[in-house]
């Protein structure tokens, strides 16, 4: 028995145990992501008109040629990929039917083919992604047809999957009233309304080309972008609110009204289908089609964006939606289509995700503390190193203390202005930064005159971090540009917070250092700064065979059981040589944050009690009081803390494990290598390609 004890607390053991999580998770996430194994999921790719598509092909048993059944295309929106589509995608499969859960171009594995100007990026990938999918389906011999030559075929996307959805069955009416048969015979819109559609065709020439068709939008009441009220349907109160992030109700809008048909002054019915004429297809101030009946409706569950992800609610409404959509078209061989809408197991699959995920988290640690066993690589250990003292006086306590807590709210009450590069923050940072720059370089003056070289050198470098952030506040446009470099737009908002936080936390800790803990005969070397070329060199070699390996492991489970590992909105997924190239041009923003952060908790956190969770508090502790306080006023009062801040807030909740996990690795591994390099490479090199690999990359901006 005190044998295995000691075998799971050697590296050994524990890497035993992340690799039983990881294969584990994985092989109950490929049974419930099969329906155990009832359905043949594989990964495809075919040429659309406008590039390369990839998609997870979800054929159950007896669906093909000879068994033609009806066929759901479902997407993702503006940051993920097919996988985020799991719960449709397996509860619709499971059903009997066909699914093709679709990368829509320029994400995942998708490529949009021709060179795109950076002022057109959003008018690509959504407004085509979805027809070319449903025009390849159409060809194919499993998807089932009517006498006429209509396909039944649903089209489905959350956010800008929804709008890509919506324009699709636009764009399949213009093509039918030349070919006299339809592709799509329904729609449904998962978290997008006509907002963006409308940059193709008027709503109410939408509505018009939707037809006969069964047409569906799924509207959070709590969703961060859509479903607002029109200008001129605001109360004087409600125009002051200057954003999206506030509670709505679809239905109840002119847009929603005229969705379904409801005149303005009558209440229209959230979960109820409309029957409703969609008005006459004109084309060029011409008639091209009279109007037809056709059914609409709206579901309004409490739900953020991104919740309808990772809801059982909204699925329920997608499952008894497609069920209505194609009722009396299934085949006769779908046992299982009419299940309740209640009866769902995509949850169990997430559930072996997230093991999986953790898994893979879990096996760094160990494997670098076997990797730093080799003969080179065990170079990466230097001598150990004392923690800094602790400060002895209530006054140094009481700094220490109150540093502590301005590290960590700062980068999160910064956070709206730097991921925006909002002009009036800017300003305000330039000016501060000038002030600090002056008192730096007094202080200097000051300090060298009288002979007191440490307050003199501390001021100049902190006159030098001054300067450099003033000319990062001052030069913001040009920090990251979006291009053919840094092409992708979320990641260079994040990267160009990373830089400003960390050069913040440069500050603090110099200002502690020169002013503070060299009197109490602190060095950088208590800091773990070790400037040994062959240390920092095996570091970066035993990162990168970390990551590498962690990688491997990855693509071969997922080669295995098809699935990846993710937890809703935070995801290790595969990726393409193409964004390797671009995790390496973003790599070293990242590992200057990474490093100023390992050296700062380590100096901050060694030798106390409960270091590891303040050390988690320090990288996220304000990031996850501003989630608290942003959603916490919004489903209180209707009105978010930031009302403007949509998209940024959504990015927190994949940011902030991500950073907590770093906190974790920047102690562990400086506790196995007395310094912090190998912690900074790995989080740089691992959490640069996690972040690349998961949103959107442009490939061919120009």
């Amino acid at each position: 028995m005190s044998n295995a004890k000691a075998f799971w607390k050697k590296p050994q053991g524990l890497l035993a145990v992340s690799l039983a999580l990881m294969i584990v998770g994985s092989f109950f996430a490929g049974m419930f992501n099969t329906s155990f194994y009832s359905v043949d999921v594989k990964e495809i790719s075919f040429k659309g008109d406008h590039g390369e598509l990839t998609g997870l092909l979800y054929m159950p048993d007896g669906a093909g040629s000879d068994d033609p059944r009806p066929v759901v295309i479902t997407t993702h929106g503006y940051l993920n990929s097919k996988e985020m589509q799991d719960a449709p995608a397996i509860e619709m499969s499971r059903r009997g039917y066909i699914v093709l859960a679709l990368d829509q171009y320029d994400h995942g594995d998708s490529r949009w083919t021709a060179d795109i100007p950076v002022e057109n990026m959003f008018g690509t990938f959504w407004v085509y992604s979805q027809f070319d999918a449903a025009k390849y389906v159409y060809g194919q011999p499993y998807t089932k047809k009517d006498e006429n030559g209509n396909a039944y075929v649903a089209v489905s996307g959350h956010s800008m999957g929804g709008f890509s959805s919506l324009v699709s069955m636009y764009m399949d009416e213009m093509n039918a009233l030349q070919t006299g048969y339809r592709m799509i015979r329904a729609g449904i819109a998962v978290g997008a309304d006509f907002s963006y559609a409308g940059m193709i065709a008027p709503q109410d020439q939408l509505q018009a080309a939707f037809g006969s068709r069964t047409v569906g939008v799924i509207a959070g009441k709590y969703d961060e972008f859509f479903f607002n009220k029109s200008d001129a349907e605001k109360t004087a109160k409600e125009q002051e609110v200057q954003g999206t992030v506030t509670r709505k109700d679809f239905a109840q809008t002119a847009s929603g009204k005229a969705f379904l048909g409801v005149s303005g002054d009558r209440a229209a019915e959230a979960g109820t289908f409309y029957e409703v004429q969609s008005g006459d297809v004109v084309v060029e101030g011409k008639t091209v089609r009279p109007s037809q009946p056709g059914e609409r409706i709206i579901y309004t569950p409490n739900q953020t964006h991104p919740w309808n992800h990772f809801s059982p609610s909204a699925t329920a409404d997608l499952i008894d939606f497609y069920a209505h959509a194609f009722e009396g078209a299934v085949s006769p061989n779908q046992a299982k289509a009419n299940l309740g809408s209640g009866n769902q197991i995509w949850w169990l699959k997430e559930a072996g995700n997230a093991v999986a995920l953790v898994g893979f988290f879990l096996m760094f640690v160990p494997l670098i503390g076997l990797l730093i066993k080799a003969p080179f690589l065990r170079k990466a250990v230097t001598d150990p190193v004392p923690a800094a003292p602790l400060p002895a006086t209530g006054p140094k306590k009481f700094a220490f203390w109150a540093g502590i807590v301005f590290s960590a709210l700062l980068p999160a009450v910064l956070f709206p202005a730097l991921m925006d590069k909002q002009a009036g923050g800017l300003d305000t940072l330039s000016v501060i930064s000038l002030v600090l720059l002056g008192l730096g370089v007094a202080g200097a003056i000051a300090g060298f005159a009288t002979g007191r070289r440490s307050i003199g050198l501390g001021s100049a470098l902190l006159a030098a971090v001054s300067l450099v952030m003033w000319l990062v506040f001052e030069n913001a446009a040009d920090i990251l540009p979006l291009g053919s470099i840094f092409n992708e737009p979320t990641t260079n908002q994040i990267a160009y917070w990373a830089i400003v936080s960390a050069l913040i936390m440069v500050f603090l800790m110099l200002s502690f250092h020169y002013f503070s803990n060299k009197g109490a005969g602190t060095t950088f070397r208590h800091y773990g700064i070790s400037l040994n070329a062959s240390a920092i060199v095996s570091s970066l070699c035993a990162a990168v065979a970390a990551v590498v390996i962690g990688y491997l492991v990855l693509f071969a489970l997922q080669a295995v059981f098809g699935t990846d590992f993710r937890l809703w909105v935070l995801a290790v997924r595969t990726f393409q040589p193409e964004h390797v190239a671009t995790a390496l041009r973003y790599l070293p923003f990242f590992l200057f944050y990474y490093f100023v952060t390992a050296v700062g908790l380590n100096a901050n956190t060694r030798g106390r009690r409960g270091g590891y969770l303040l050390s988690i508090l320090l990288n996220v502790g304000g990031l996850v009081l501003w989630l608290i306080v942003q959603y916490g006023k919004d489903f209180m009062t209707g009105v978010a803390l930031y009302p403007g801040q949509a998209l940024n807030g959504i990015l927190l909740f994949s940011l902030v494990p991500s950073l907590a996990v770093a906190a974790v690795y920047a102690r562990k591994l400086f506790e196995k290598t007395n310094n912090v390099w190998l912690a900074s490479f790995l989080n740089a090199l691992l959490f640069t390609m996690i972040t690349v690999a998961n949103t959107a990359m442009f490939w061919n901006l120009v």
